[in-house]
């Protein structure tokens, strides 16, 4: 299991933050190696995600909201089993007042073994480094609204 934490503060709204990432399908923003992630028809807690991975290969999986405490937090977990990847991700928001906002982004993931296990891996090389840009990207958005 892996696990990466980053901590950012934005001058924007705490609500306007939790807005943005509510809607998951927004990742692919701030995410390079996040080609697209849907939500599904009905069930606006679930969404399915597409990874590029490495040789232009790429990964599917599901993954369901569990919990939500608007403005506060957001988090999700993957749902399902066998050769599925195994990740959980949430976002935290602090209203530091005057319009600025502290934002910690955590991520954790498991990948299953085998051949899977390895395009899985390659995927989250470096996953501090990804997350800490995703961060900076998320500041350049929200804060240009």
């Amino acid at each position: 299991m892996g696990a990466v934490t980053h901590y950012i503060e934005v001058h924007a709204p705490v609500q306007a933050c939790y807005d943005w990432w509510r809607n998951l399908t927004r990742l692919p923003e701030i995410m390079t190696d996040v080609r697209q992630v849907t939500t599904r028809r009905g069930h606006p807690d679930i969404t399915d995600w597409e990874v590029a991975g490495p040789m232009g290969s790429t990964l599917e999986w599901t993954a369901r909201i569990v919990e939500e405490a608007s403005p506060r937090k957001i988090s999700w977990s993957t749902v399902g089993d066998g050769d599925d990847v195994a990740s959980r991700g949430a976002v935290s928001f602090v209203d530091k007042g005057r319009g600025l906002t502290g934002v910690e982004i955590q991520l954790e993931y498991s990948p299953p073994v085998g051949k899977v296990g390895e395009v899985i891996a390659a995927i989250f090389d470096d996953p501090q480094s990804k997350v800490e840009q995703a961060a900076v990207e998320f500041k350049t958005l929200i804060e240009a609204r």
